[in-house]
């Protein structure tokens, strides 16, 4: 893949290129694996000292699947958004994002299987935001490593915005919106579950009222910080659990089995475009079909 620069500066190559999020390991992979570094159309290094003016192009390496473990997996993708950088996906509920020892096939799974398919030259898969296995709605992907390292950037700046829909069901009154600002930690006897805890980390969560009915409401979030499980924790702690979630007081008497989240909003900047992409996906089956009786 080749990228093109025009120098703005009168420093080393490799100075010029950390301004543009190519990093050391990257430098270190375009000079072991095939890459090359041109100025002004002559092969130099990253030593090399670049003048105000110069063309510098970088060409990396293709990637191969660099673990050498990721099982290609055929399975249908919801694509609703790709370009050469990034795939934006509508992942279903019942799929982990990642292989463990209880989940072999994944999204992770699915994508690879769909680079493959592709003929894509870049085969490494790249989970730039990943969801629980019973959270549906966008994922975000980088096609290649310098994707991922600038989008990681924008990571860092929590510049990546996401939103979700929750259904949740208590009794009294839930204000039309709010902030919850209360630490996540995990409790001493389980690995899976969390807590709200003065020992814990951090966690911000905002929200927006929809719609209600008697005591269920759809909520629209916002995560400020990414602690695990921090919407369900968050909202368990405030009295108003997600509906199906029954590991945090959820009622499963609604007619949804699984945690009542979905994450329906996707924002960030295409750092090669220079513009800001906003993506919504639409409330899931289960959802719409659980607002239906409520309306009716």
């Amino acid at each position: 893949m080749r990228f093109e620069f025009v120098a703005d500066q009168h420093v080393k190559v490799k100075t010029f290129l950390k301004k543009h999020e190519i990093s050391k390991t990257l430098l270190a992979k375009i000079k072991f694996r095939g890459g090359d570094i041109l100025v002004n159309g002559i092969q130099r290094n990253a030593t090399y000292l670049l003048d105000i003016g110069d063309r510098v192009v970088v060409e990396i390496p293709n990637e191969e699947d660099l673990n050498g473990k990721l099982e290609a997996v055929e399975h249908p993708l919801d694509i609703l958004f790709e370009d050469e950088h990034f795939l934006v996906i509508n992942k279903p509920v019942g799929f982990a994002s990642i292989p463990s020892a209880i989940h072999s096939s994944t999204i992770a799974n699915f994508v690879k299987g769909y680079y493959l398919s592709q003929n894509y030259e870049n085969k490494q898969v790249h989970i730039v935001t990943r969801l629980d296995r019973d959270t549906s709605g966008l994922m975000l992907f980088a096609k290649h490593g310098y994707a991922h390292a600038r989008l990681d950037k924008q990571l860092q700046a929590k510049t990546i915005q996401k939103r979700y829909y929750a259904l949740v069901h208590g009794q009294g009154e839930l204000a039309p919106s709010g902030d919850i600002i209360a630490p996540i930690g995990r409790p001493e006897d389980s690995i899976i579950t969390r807590i709200v805890t003065q020992s814990g980390k951090y966690a911000h969560t905002s929200y927006e009222l929809v719609q209600s009915w008697g005591d269920i409401h759809l909520v629209d979030i916002q995560l400020h910080t990414g602690r695990t499980h921090q919407i369900r924790v968050h909202f368990s702690h405030i009295g108003f659990p997600l509906l199906g979630d029954d590991l945090y007081g959820g009622s499963l008497d609604f007619g949804i089995e699984r945690q009542a989240l979905h994450c329906q909003n996707l924002s960030f900047v295409n750092p090669f475009m220079e513009e800001r992409l906003n993506l919504t996906s639409p409330l899931p089956a289960d959802f719409q079909a659980v607002i239906k009786k409520l309306n009716h």
